[in-house]
């Protein structure tokens, strides 16, 4: 059985703020933020909108992915974002 590790990037409805995050169940881990079942920052920022994310098949790659987008500017990850979703809608309904 294959296990896909997932780095995704959300917003608020107006894209202010962004969140970067990893999880190895994407559909799950976003429902968790939307509905704010996890106290943090997507929770107190209300981020409920997921624009970006990347398939990864190894945790270690997909971790050291996400770190390299949390340490890189906004400039960089709003590039990202642009060329997967330039319309920045919520792709929460395509996973």
């Amino acid at each position: 059985m294959d296990r896909y590790y997932y780095v995704y990037i959300m917003t608020t409805r107006k894209n202010t703020a962004l969140y970067t995050g990893v999880t190895n169940d994407l559909k799950r881990r976003i429902y968790e933020h939307k509905e704010k079942l996890i106290e943090g920052f997507t929770k107190r920022y209300n981020i409920n909108k997921l624009v970006y994310y990347e398939i990864f098949t190894n945790s270690i790659d997909a971790i050291k992915r996400e770190k390299q987008l949390k340490g890189g500017s906004r400039k960089k990850k709003v590039e990202l974002i642009n060329g997967m979703n330039n319309g920045w809608v919520d792709l929460y309904n395509q996973i």
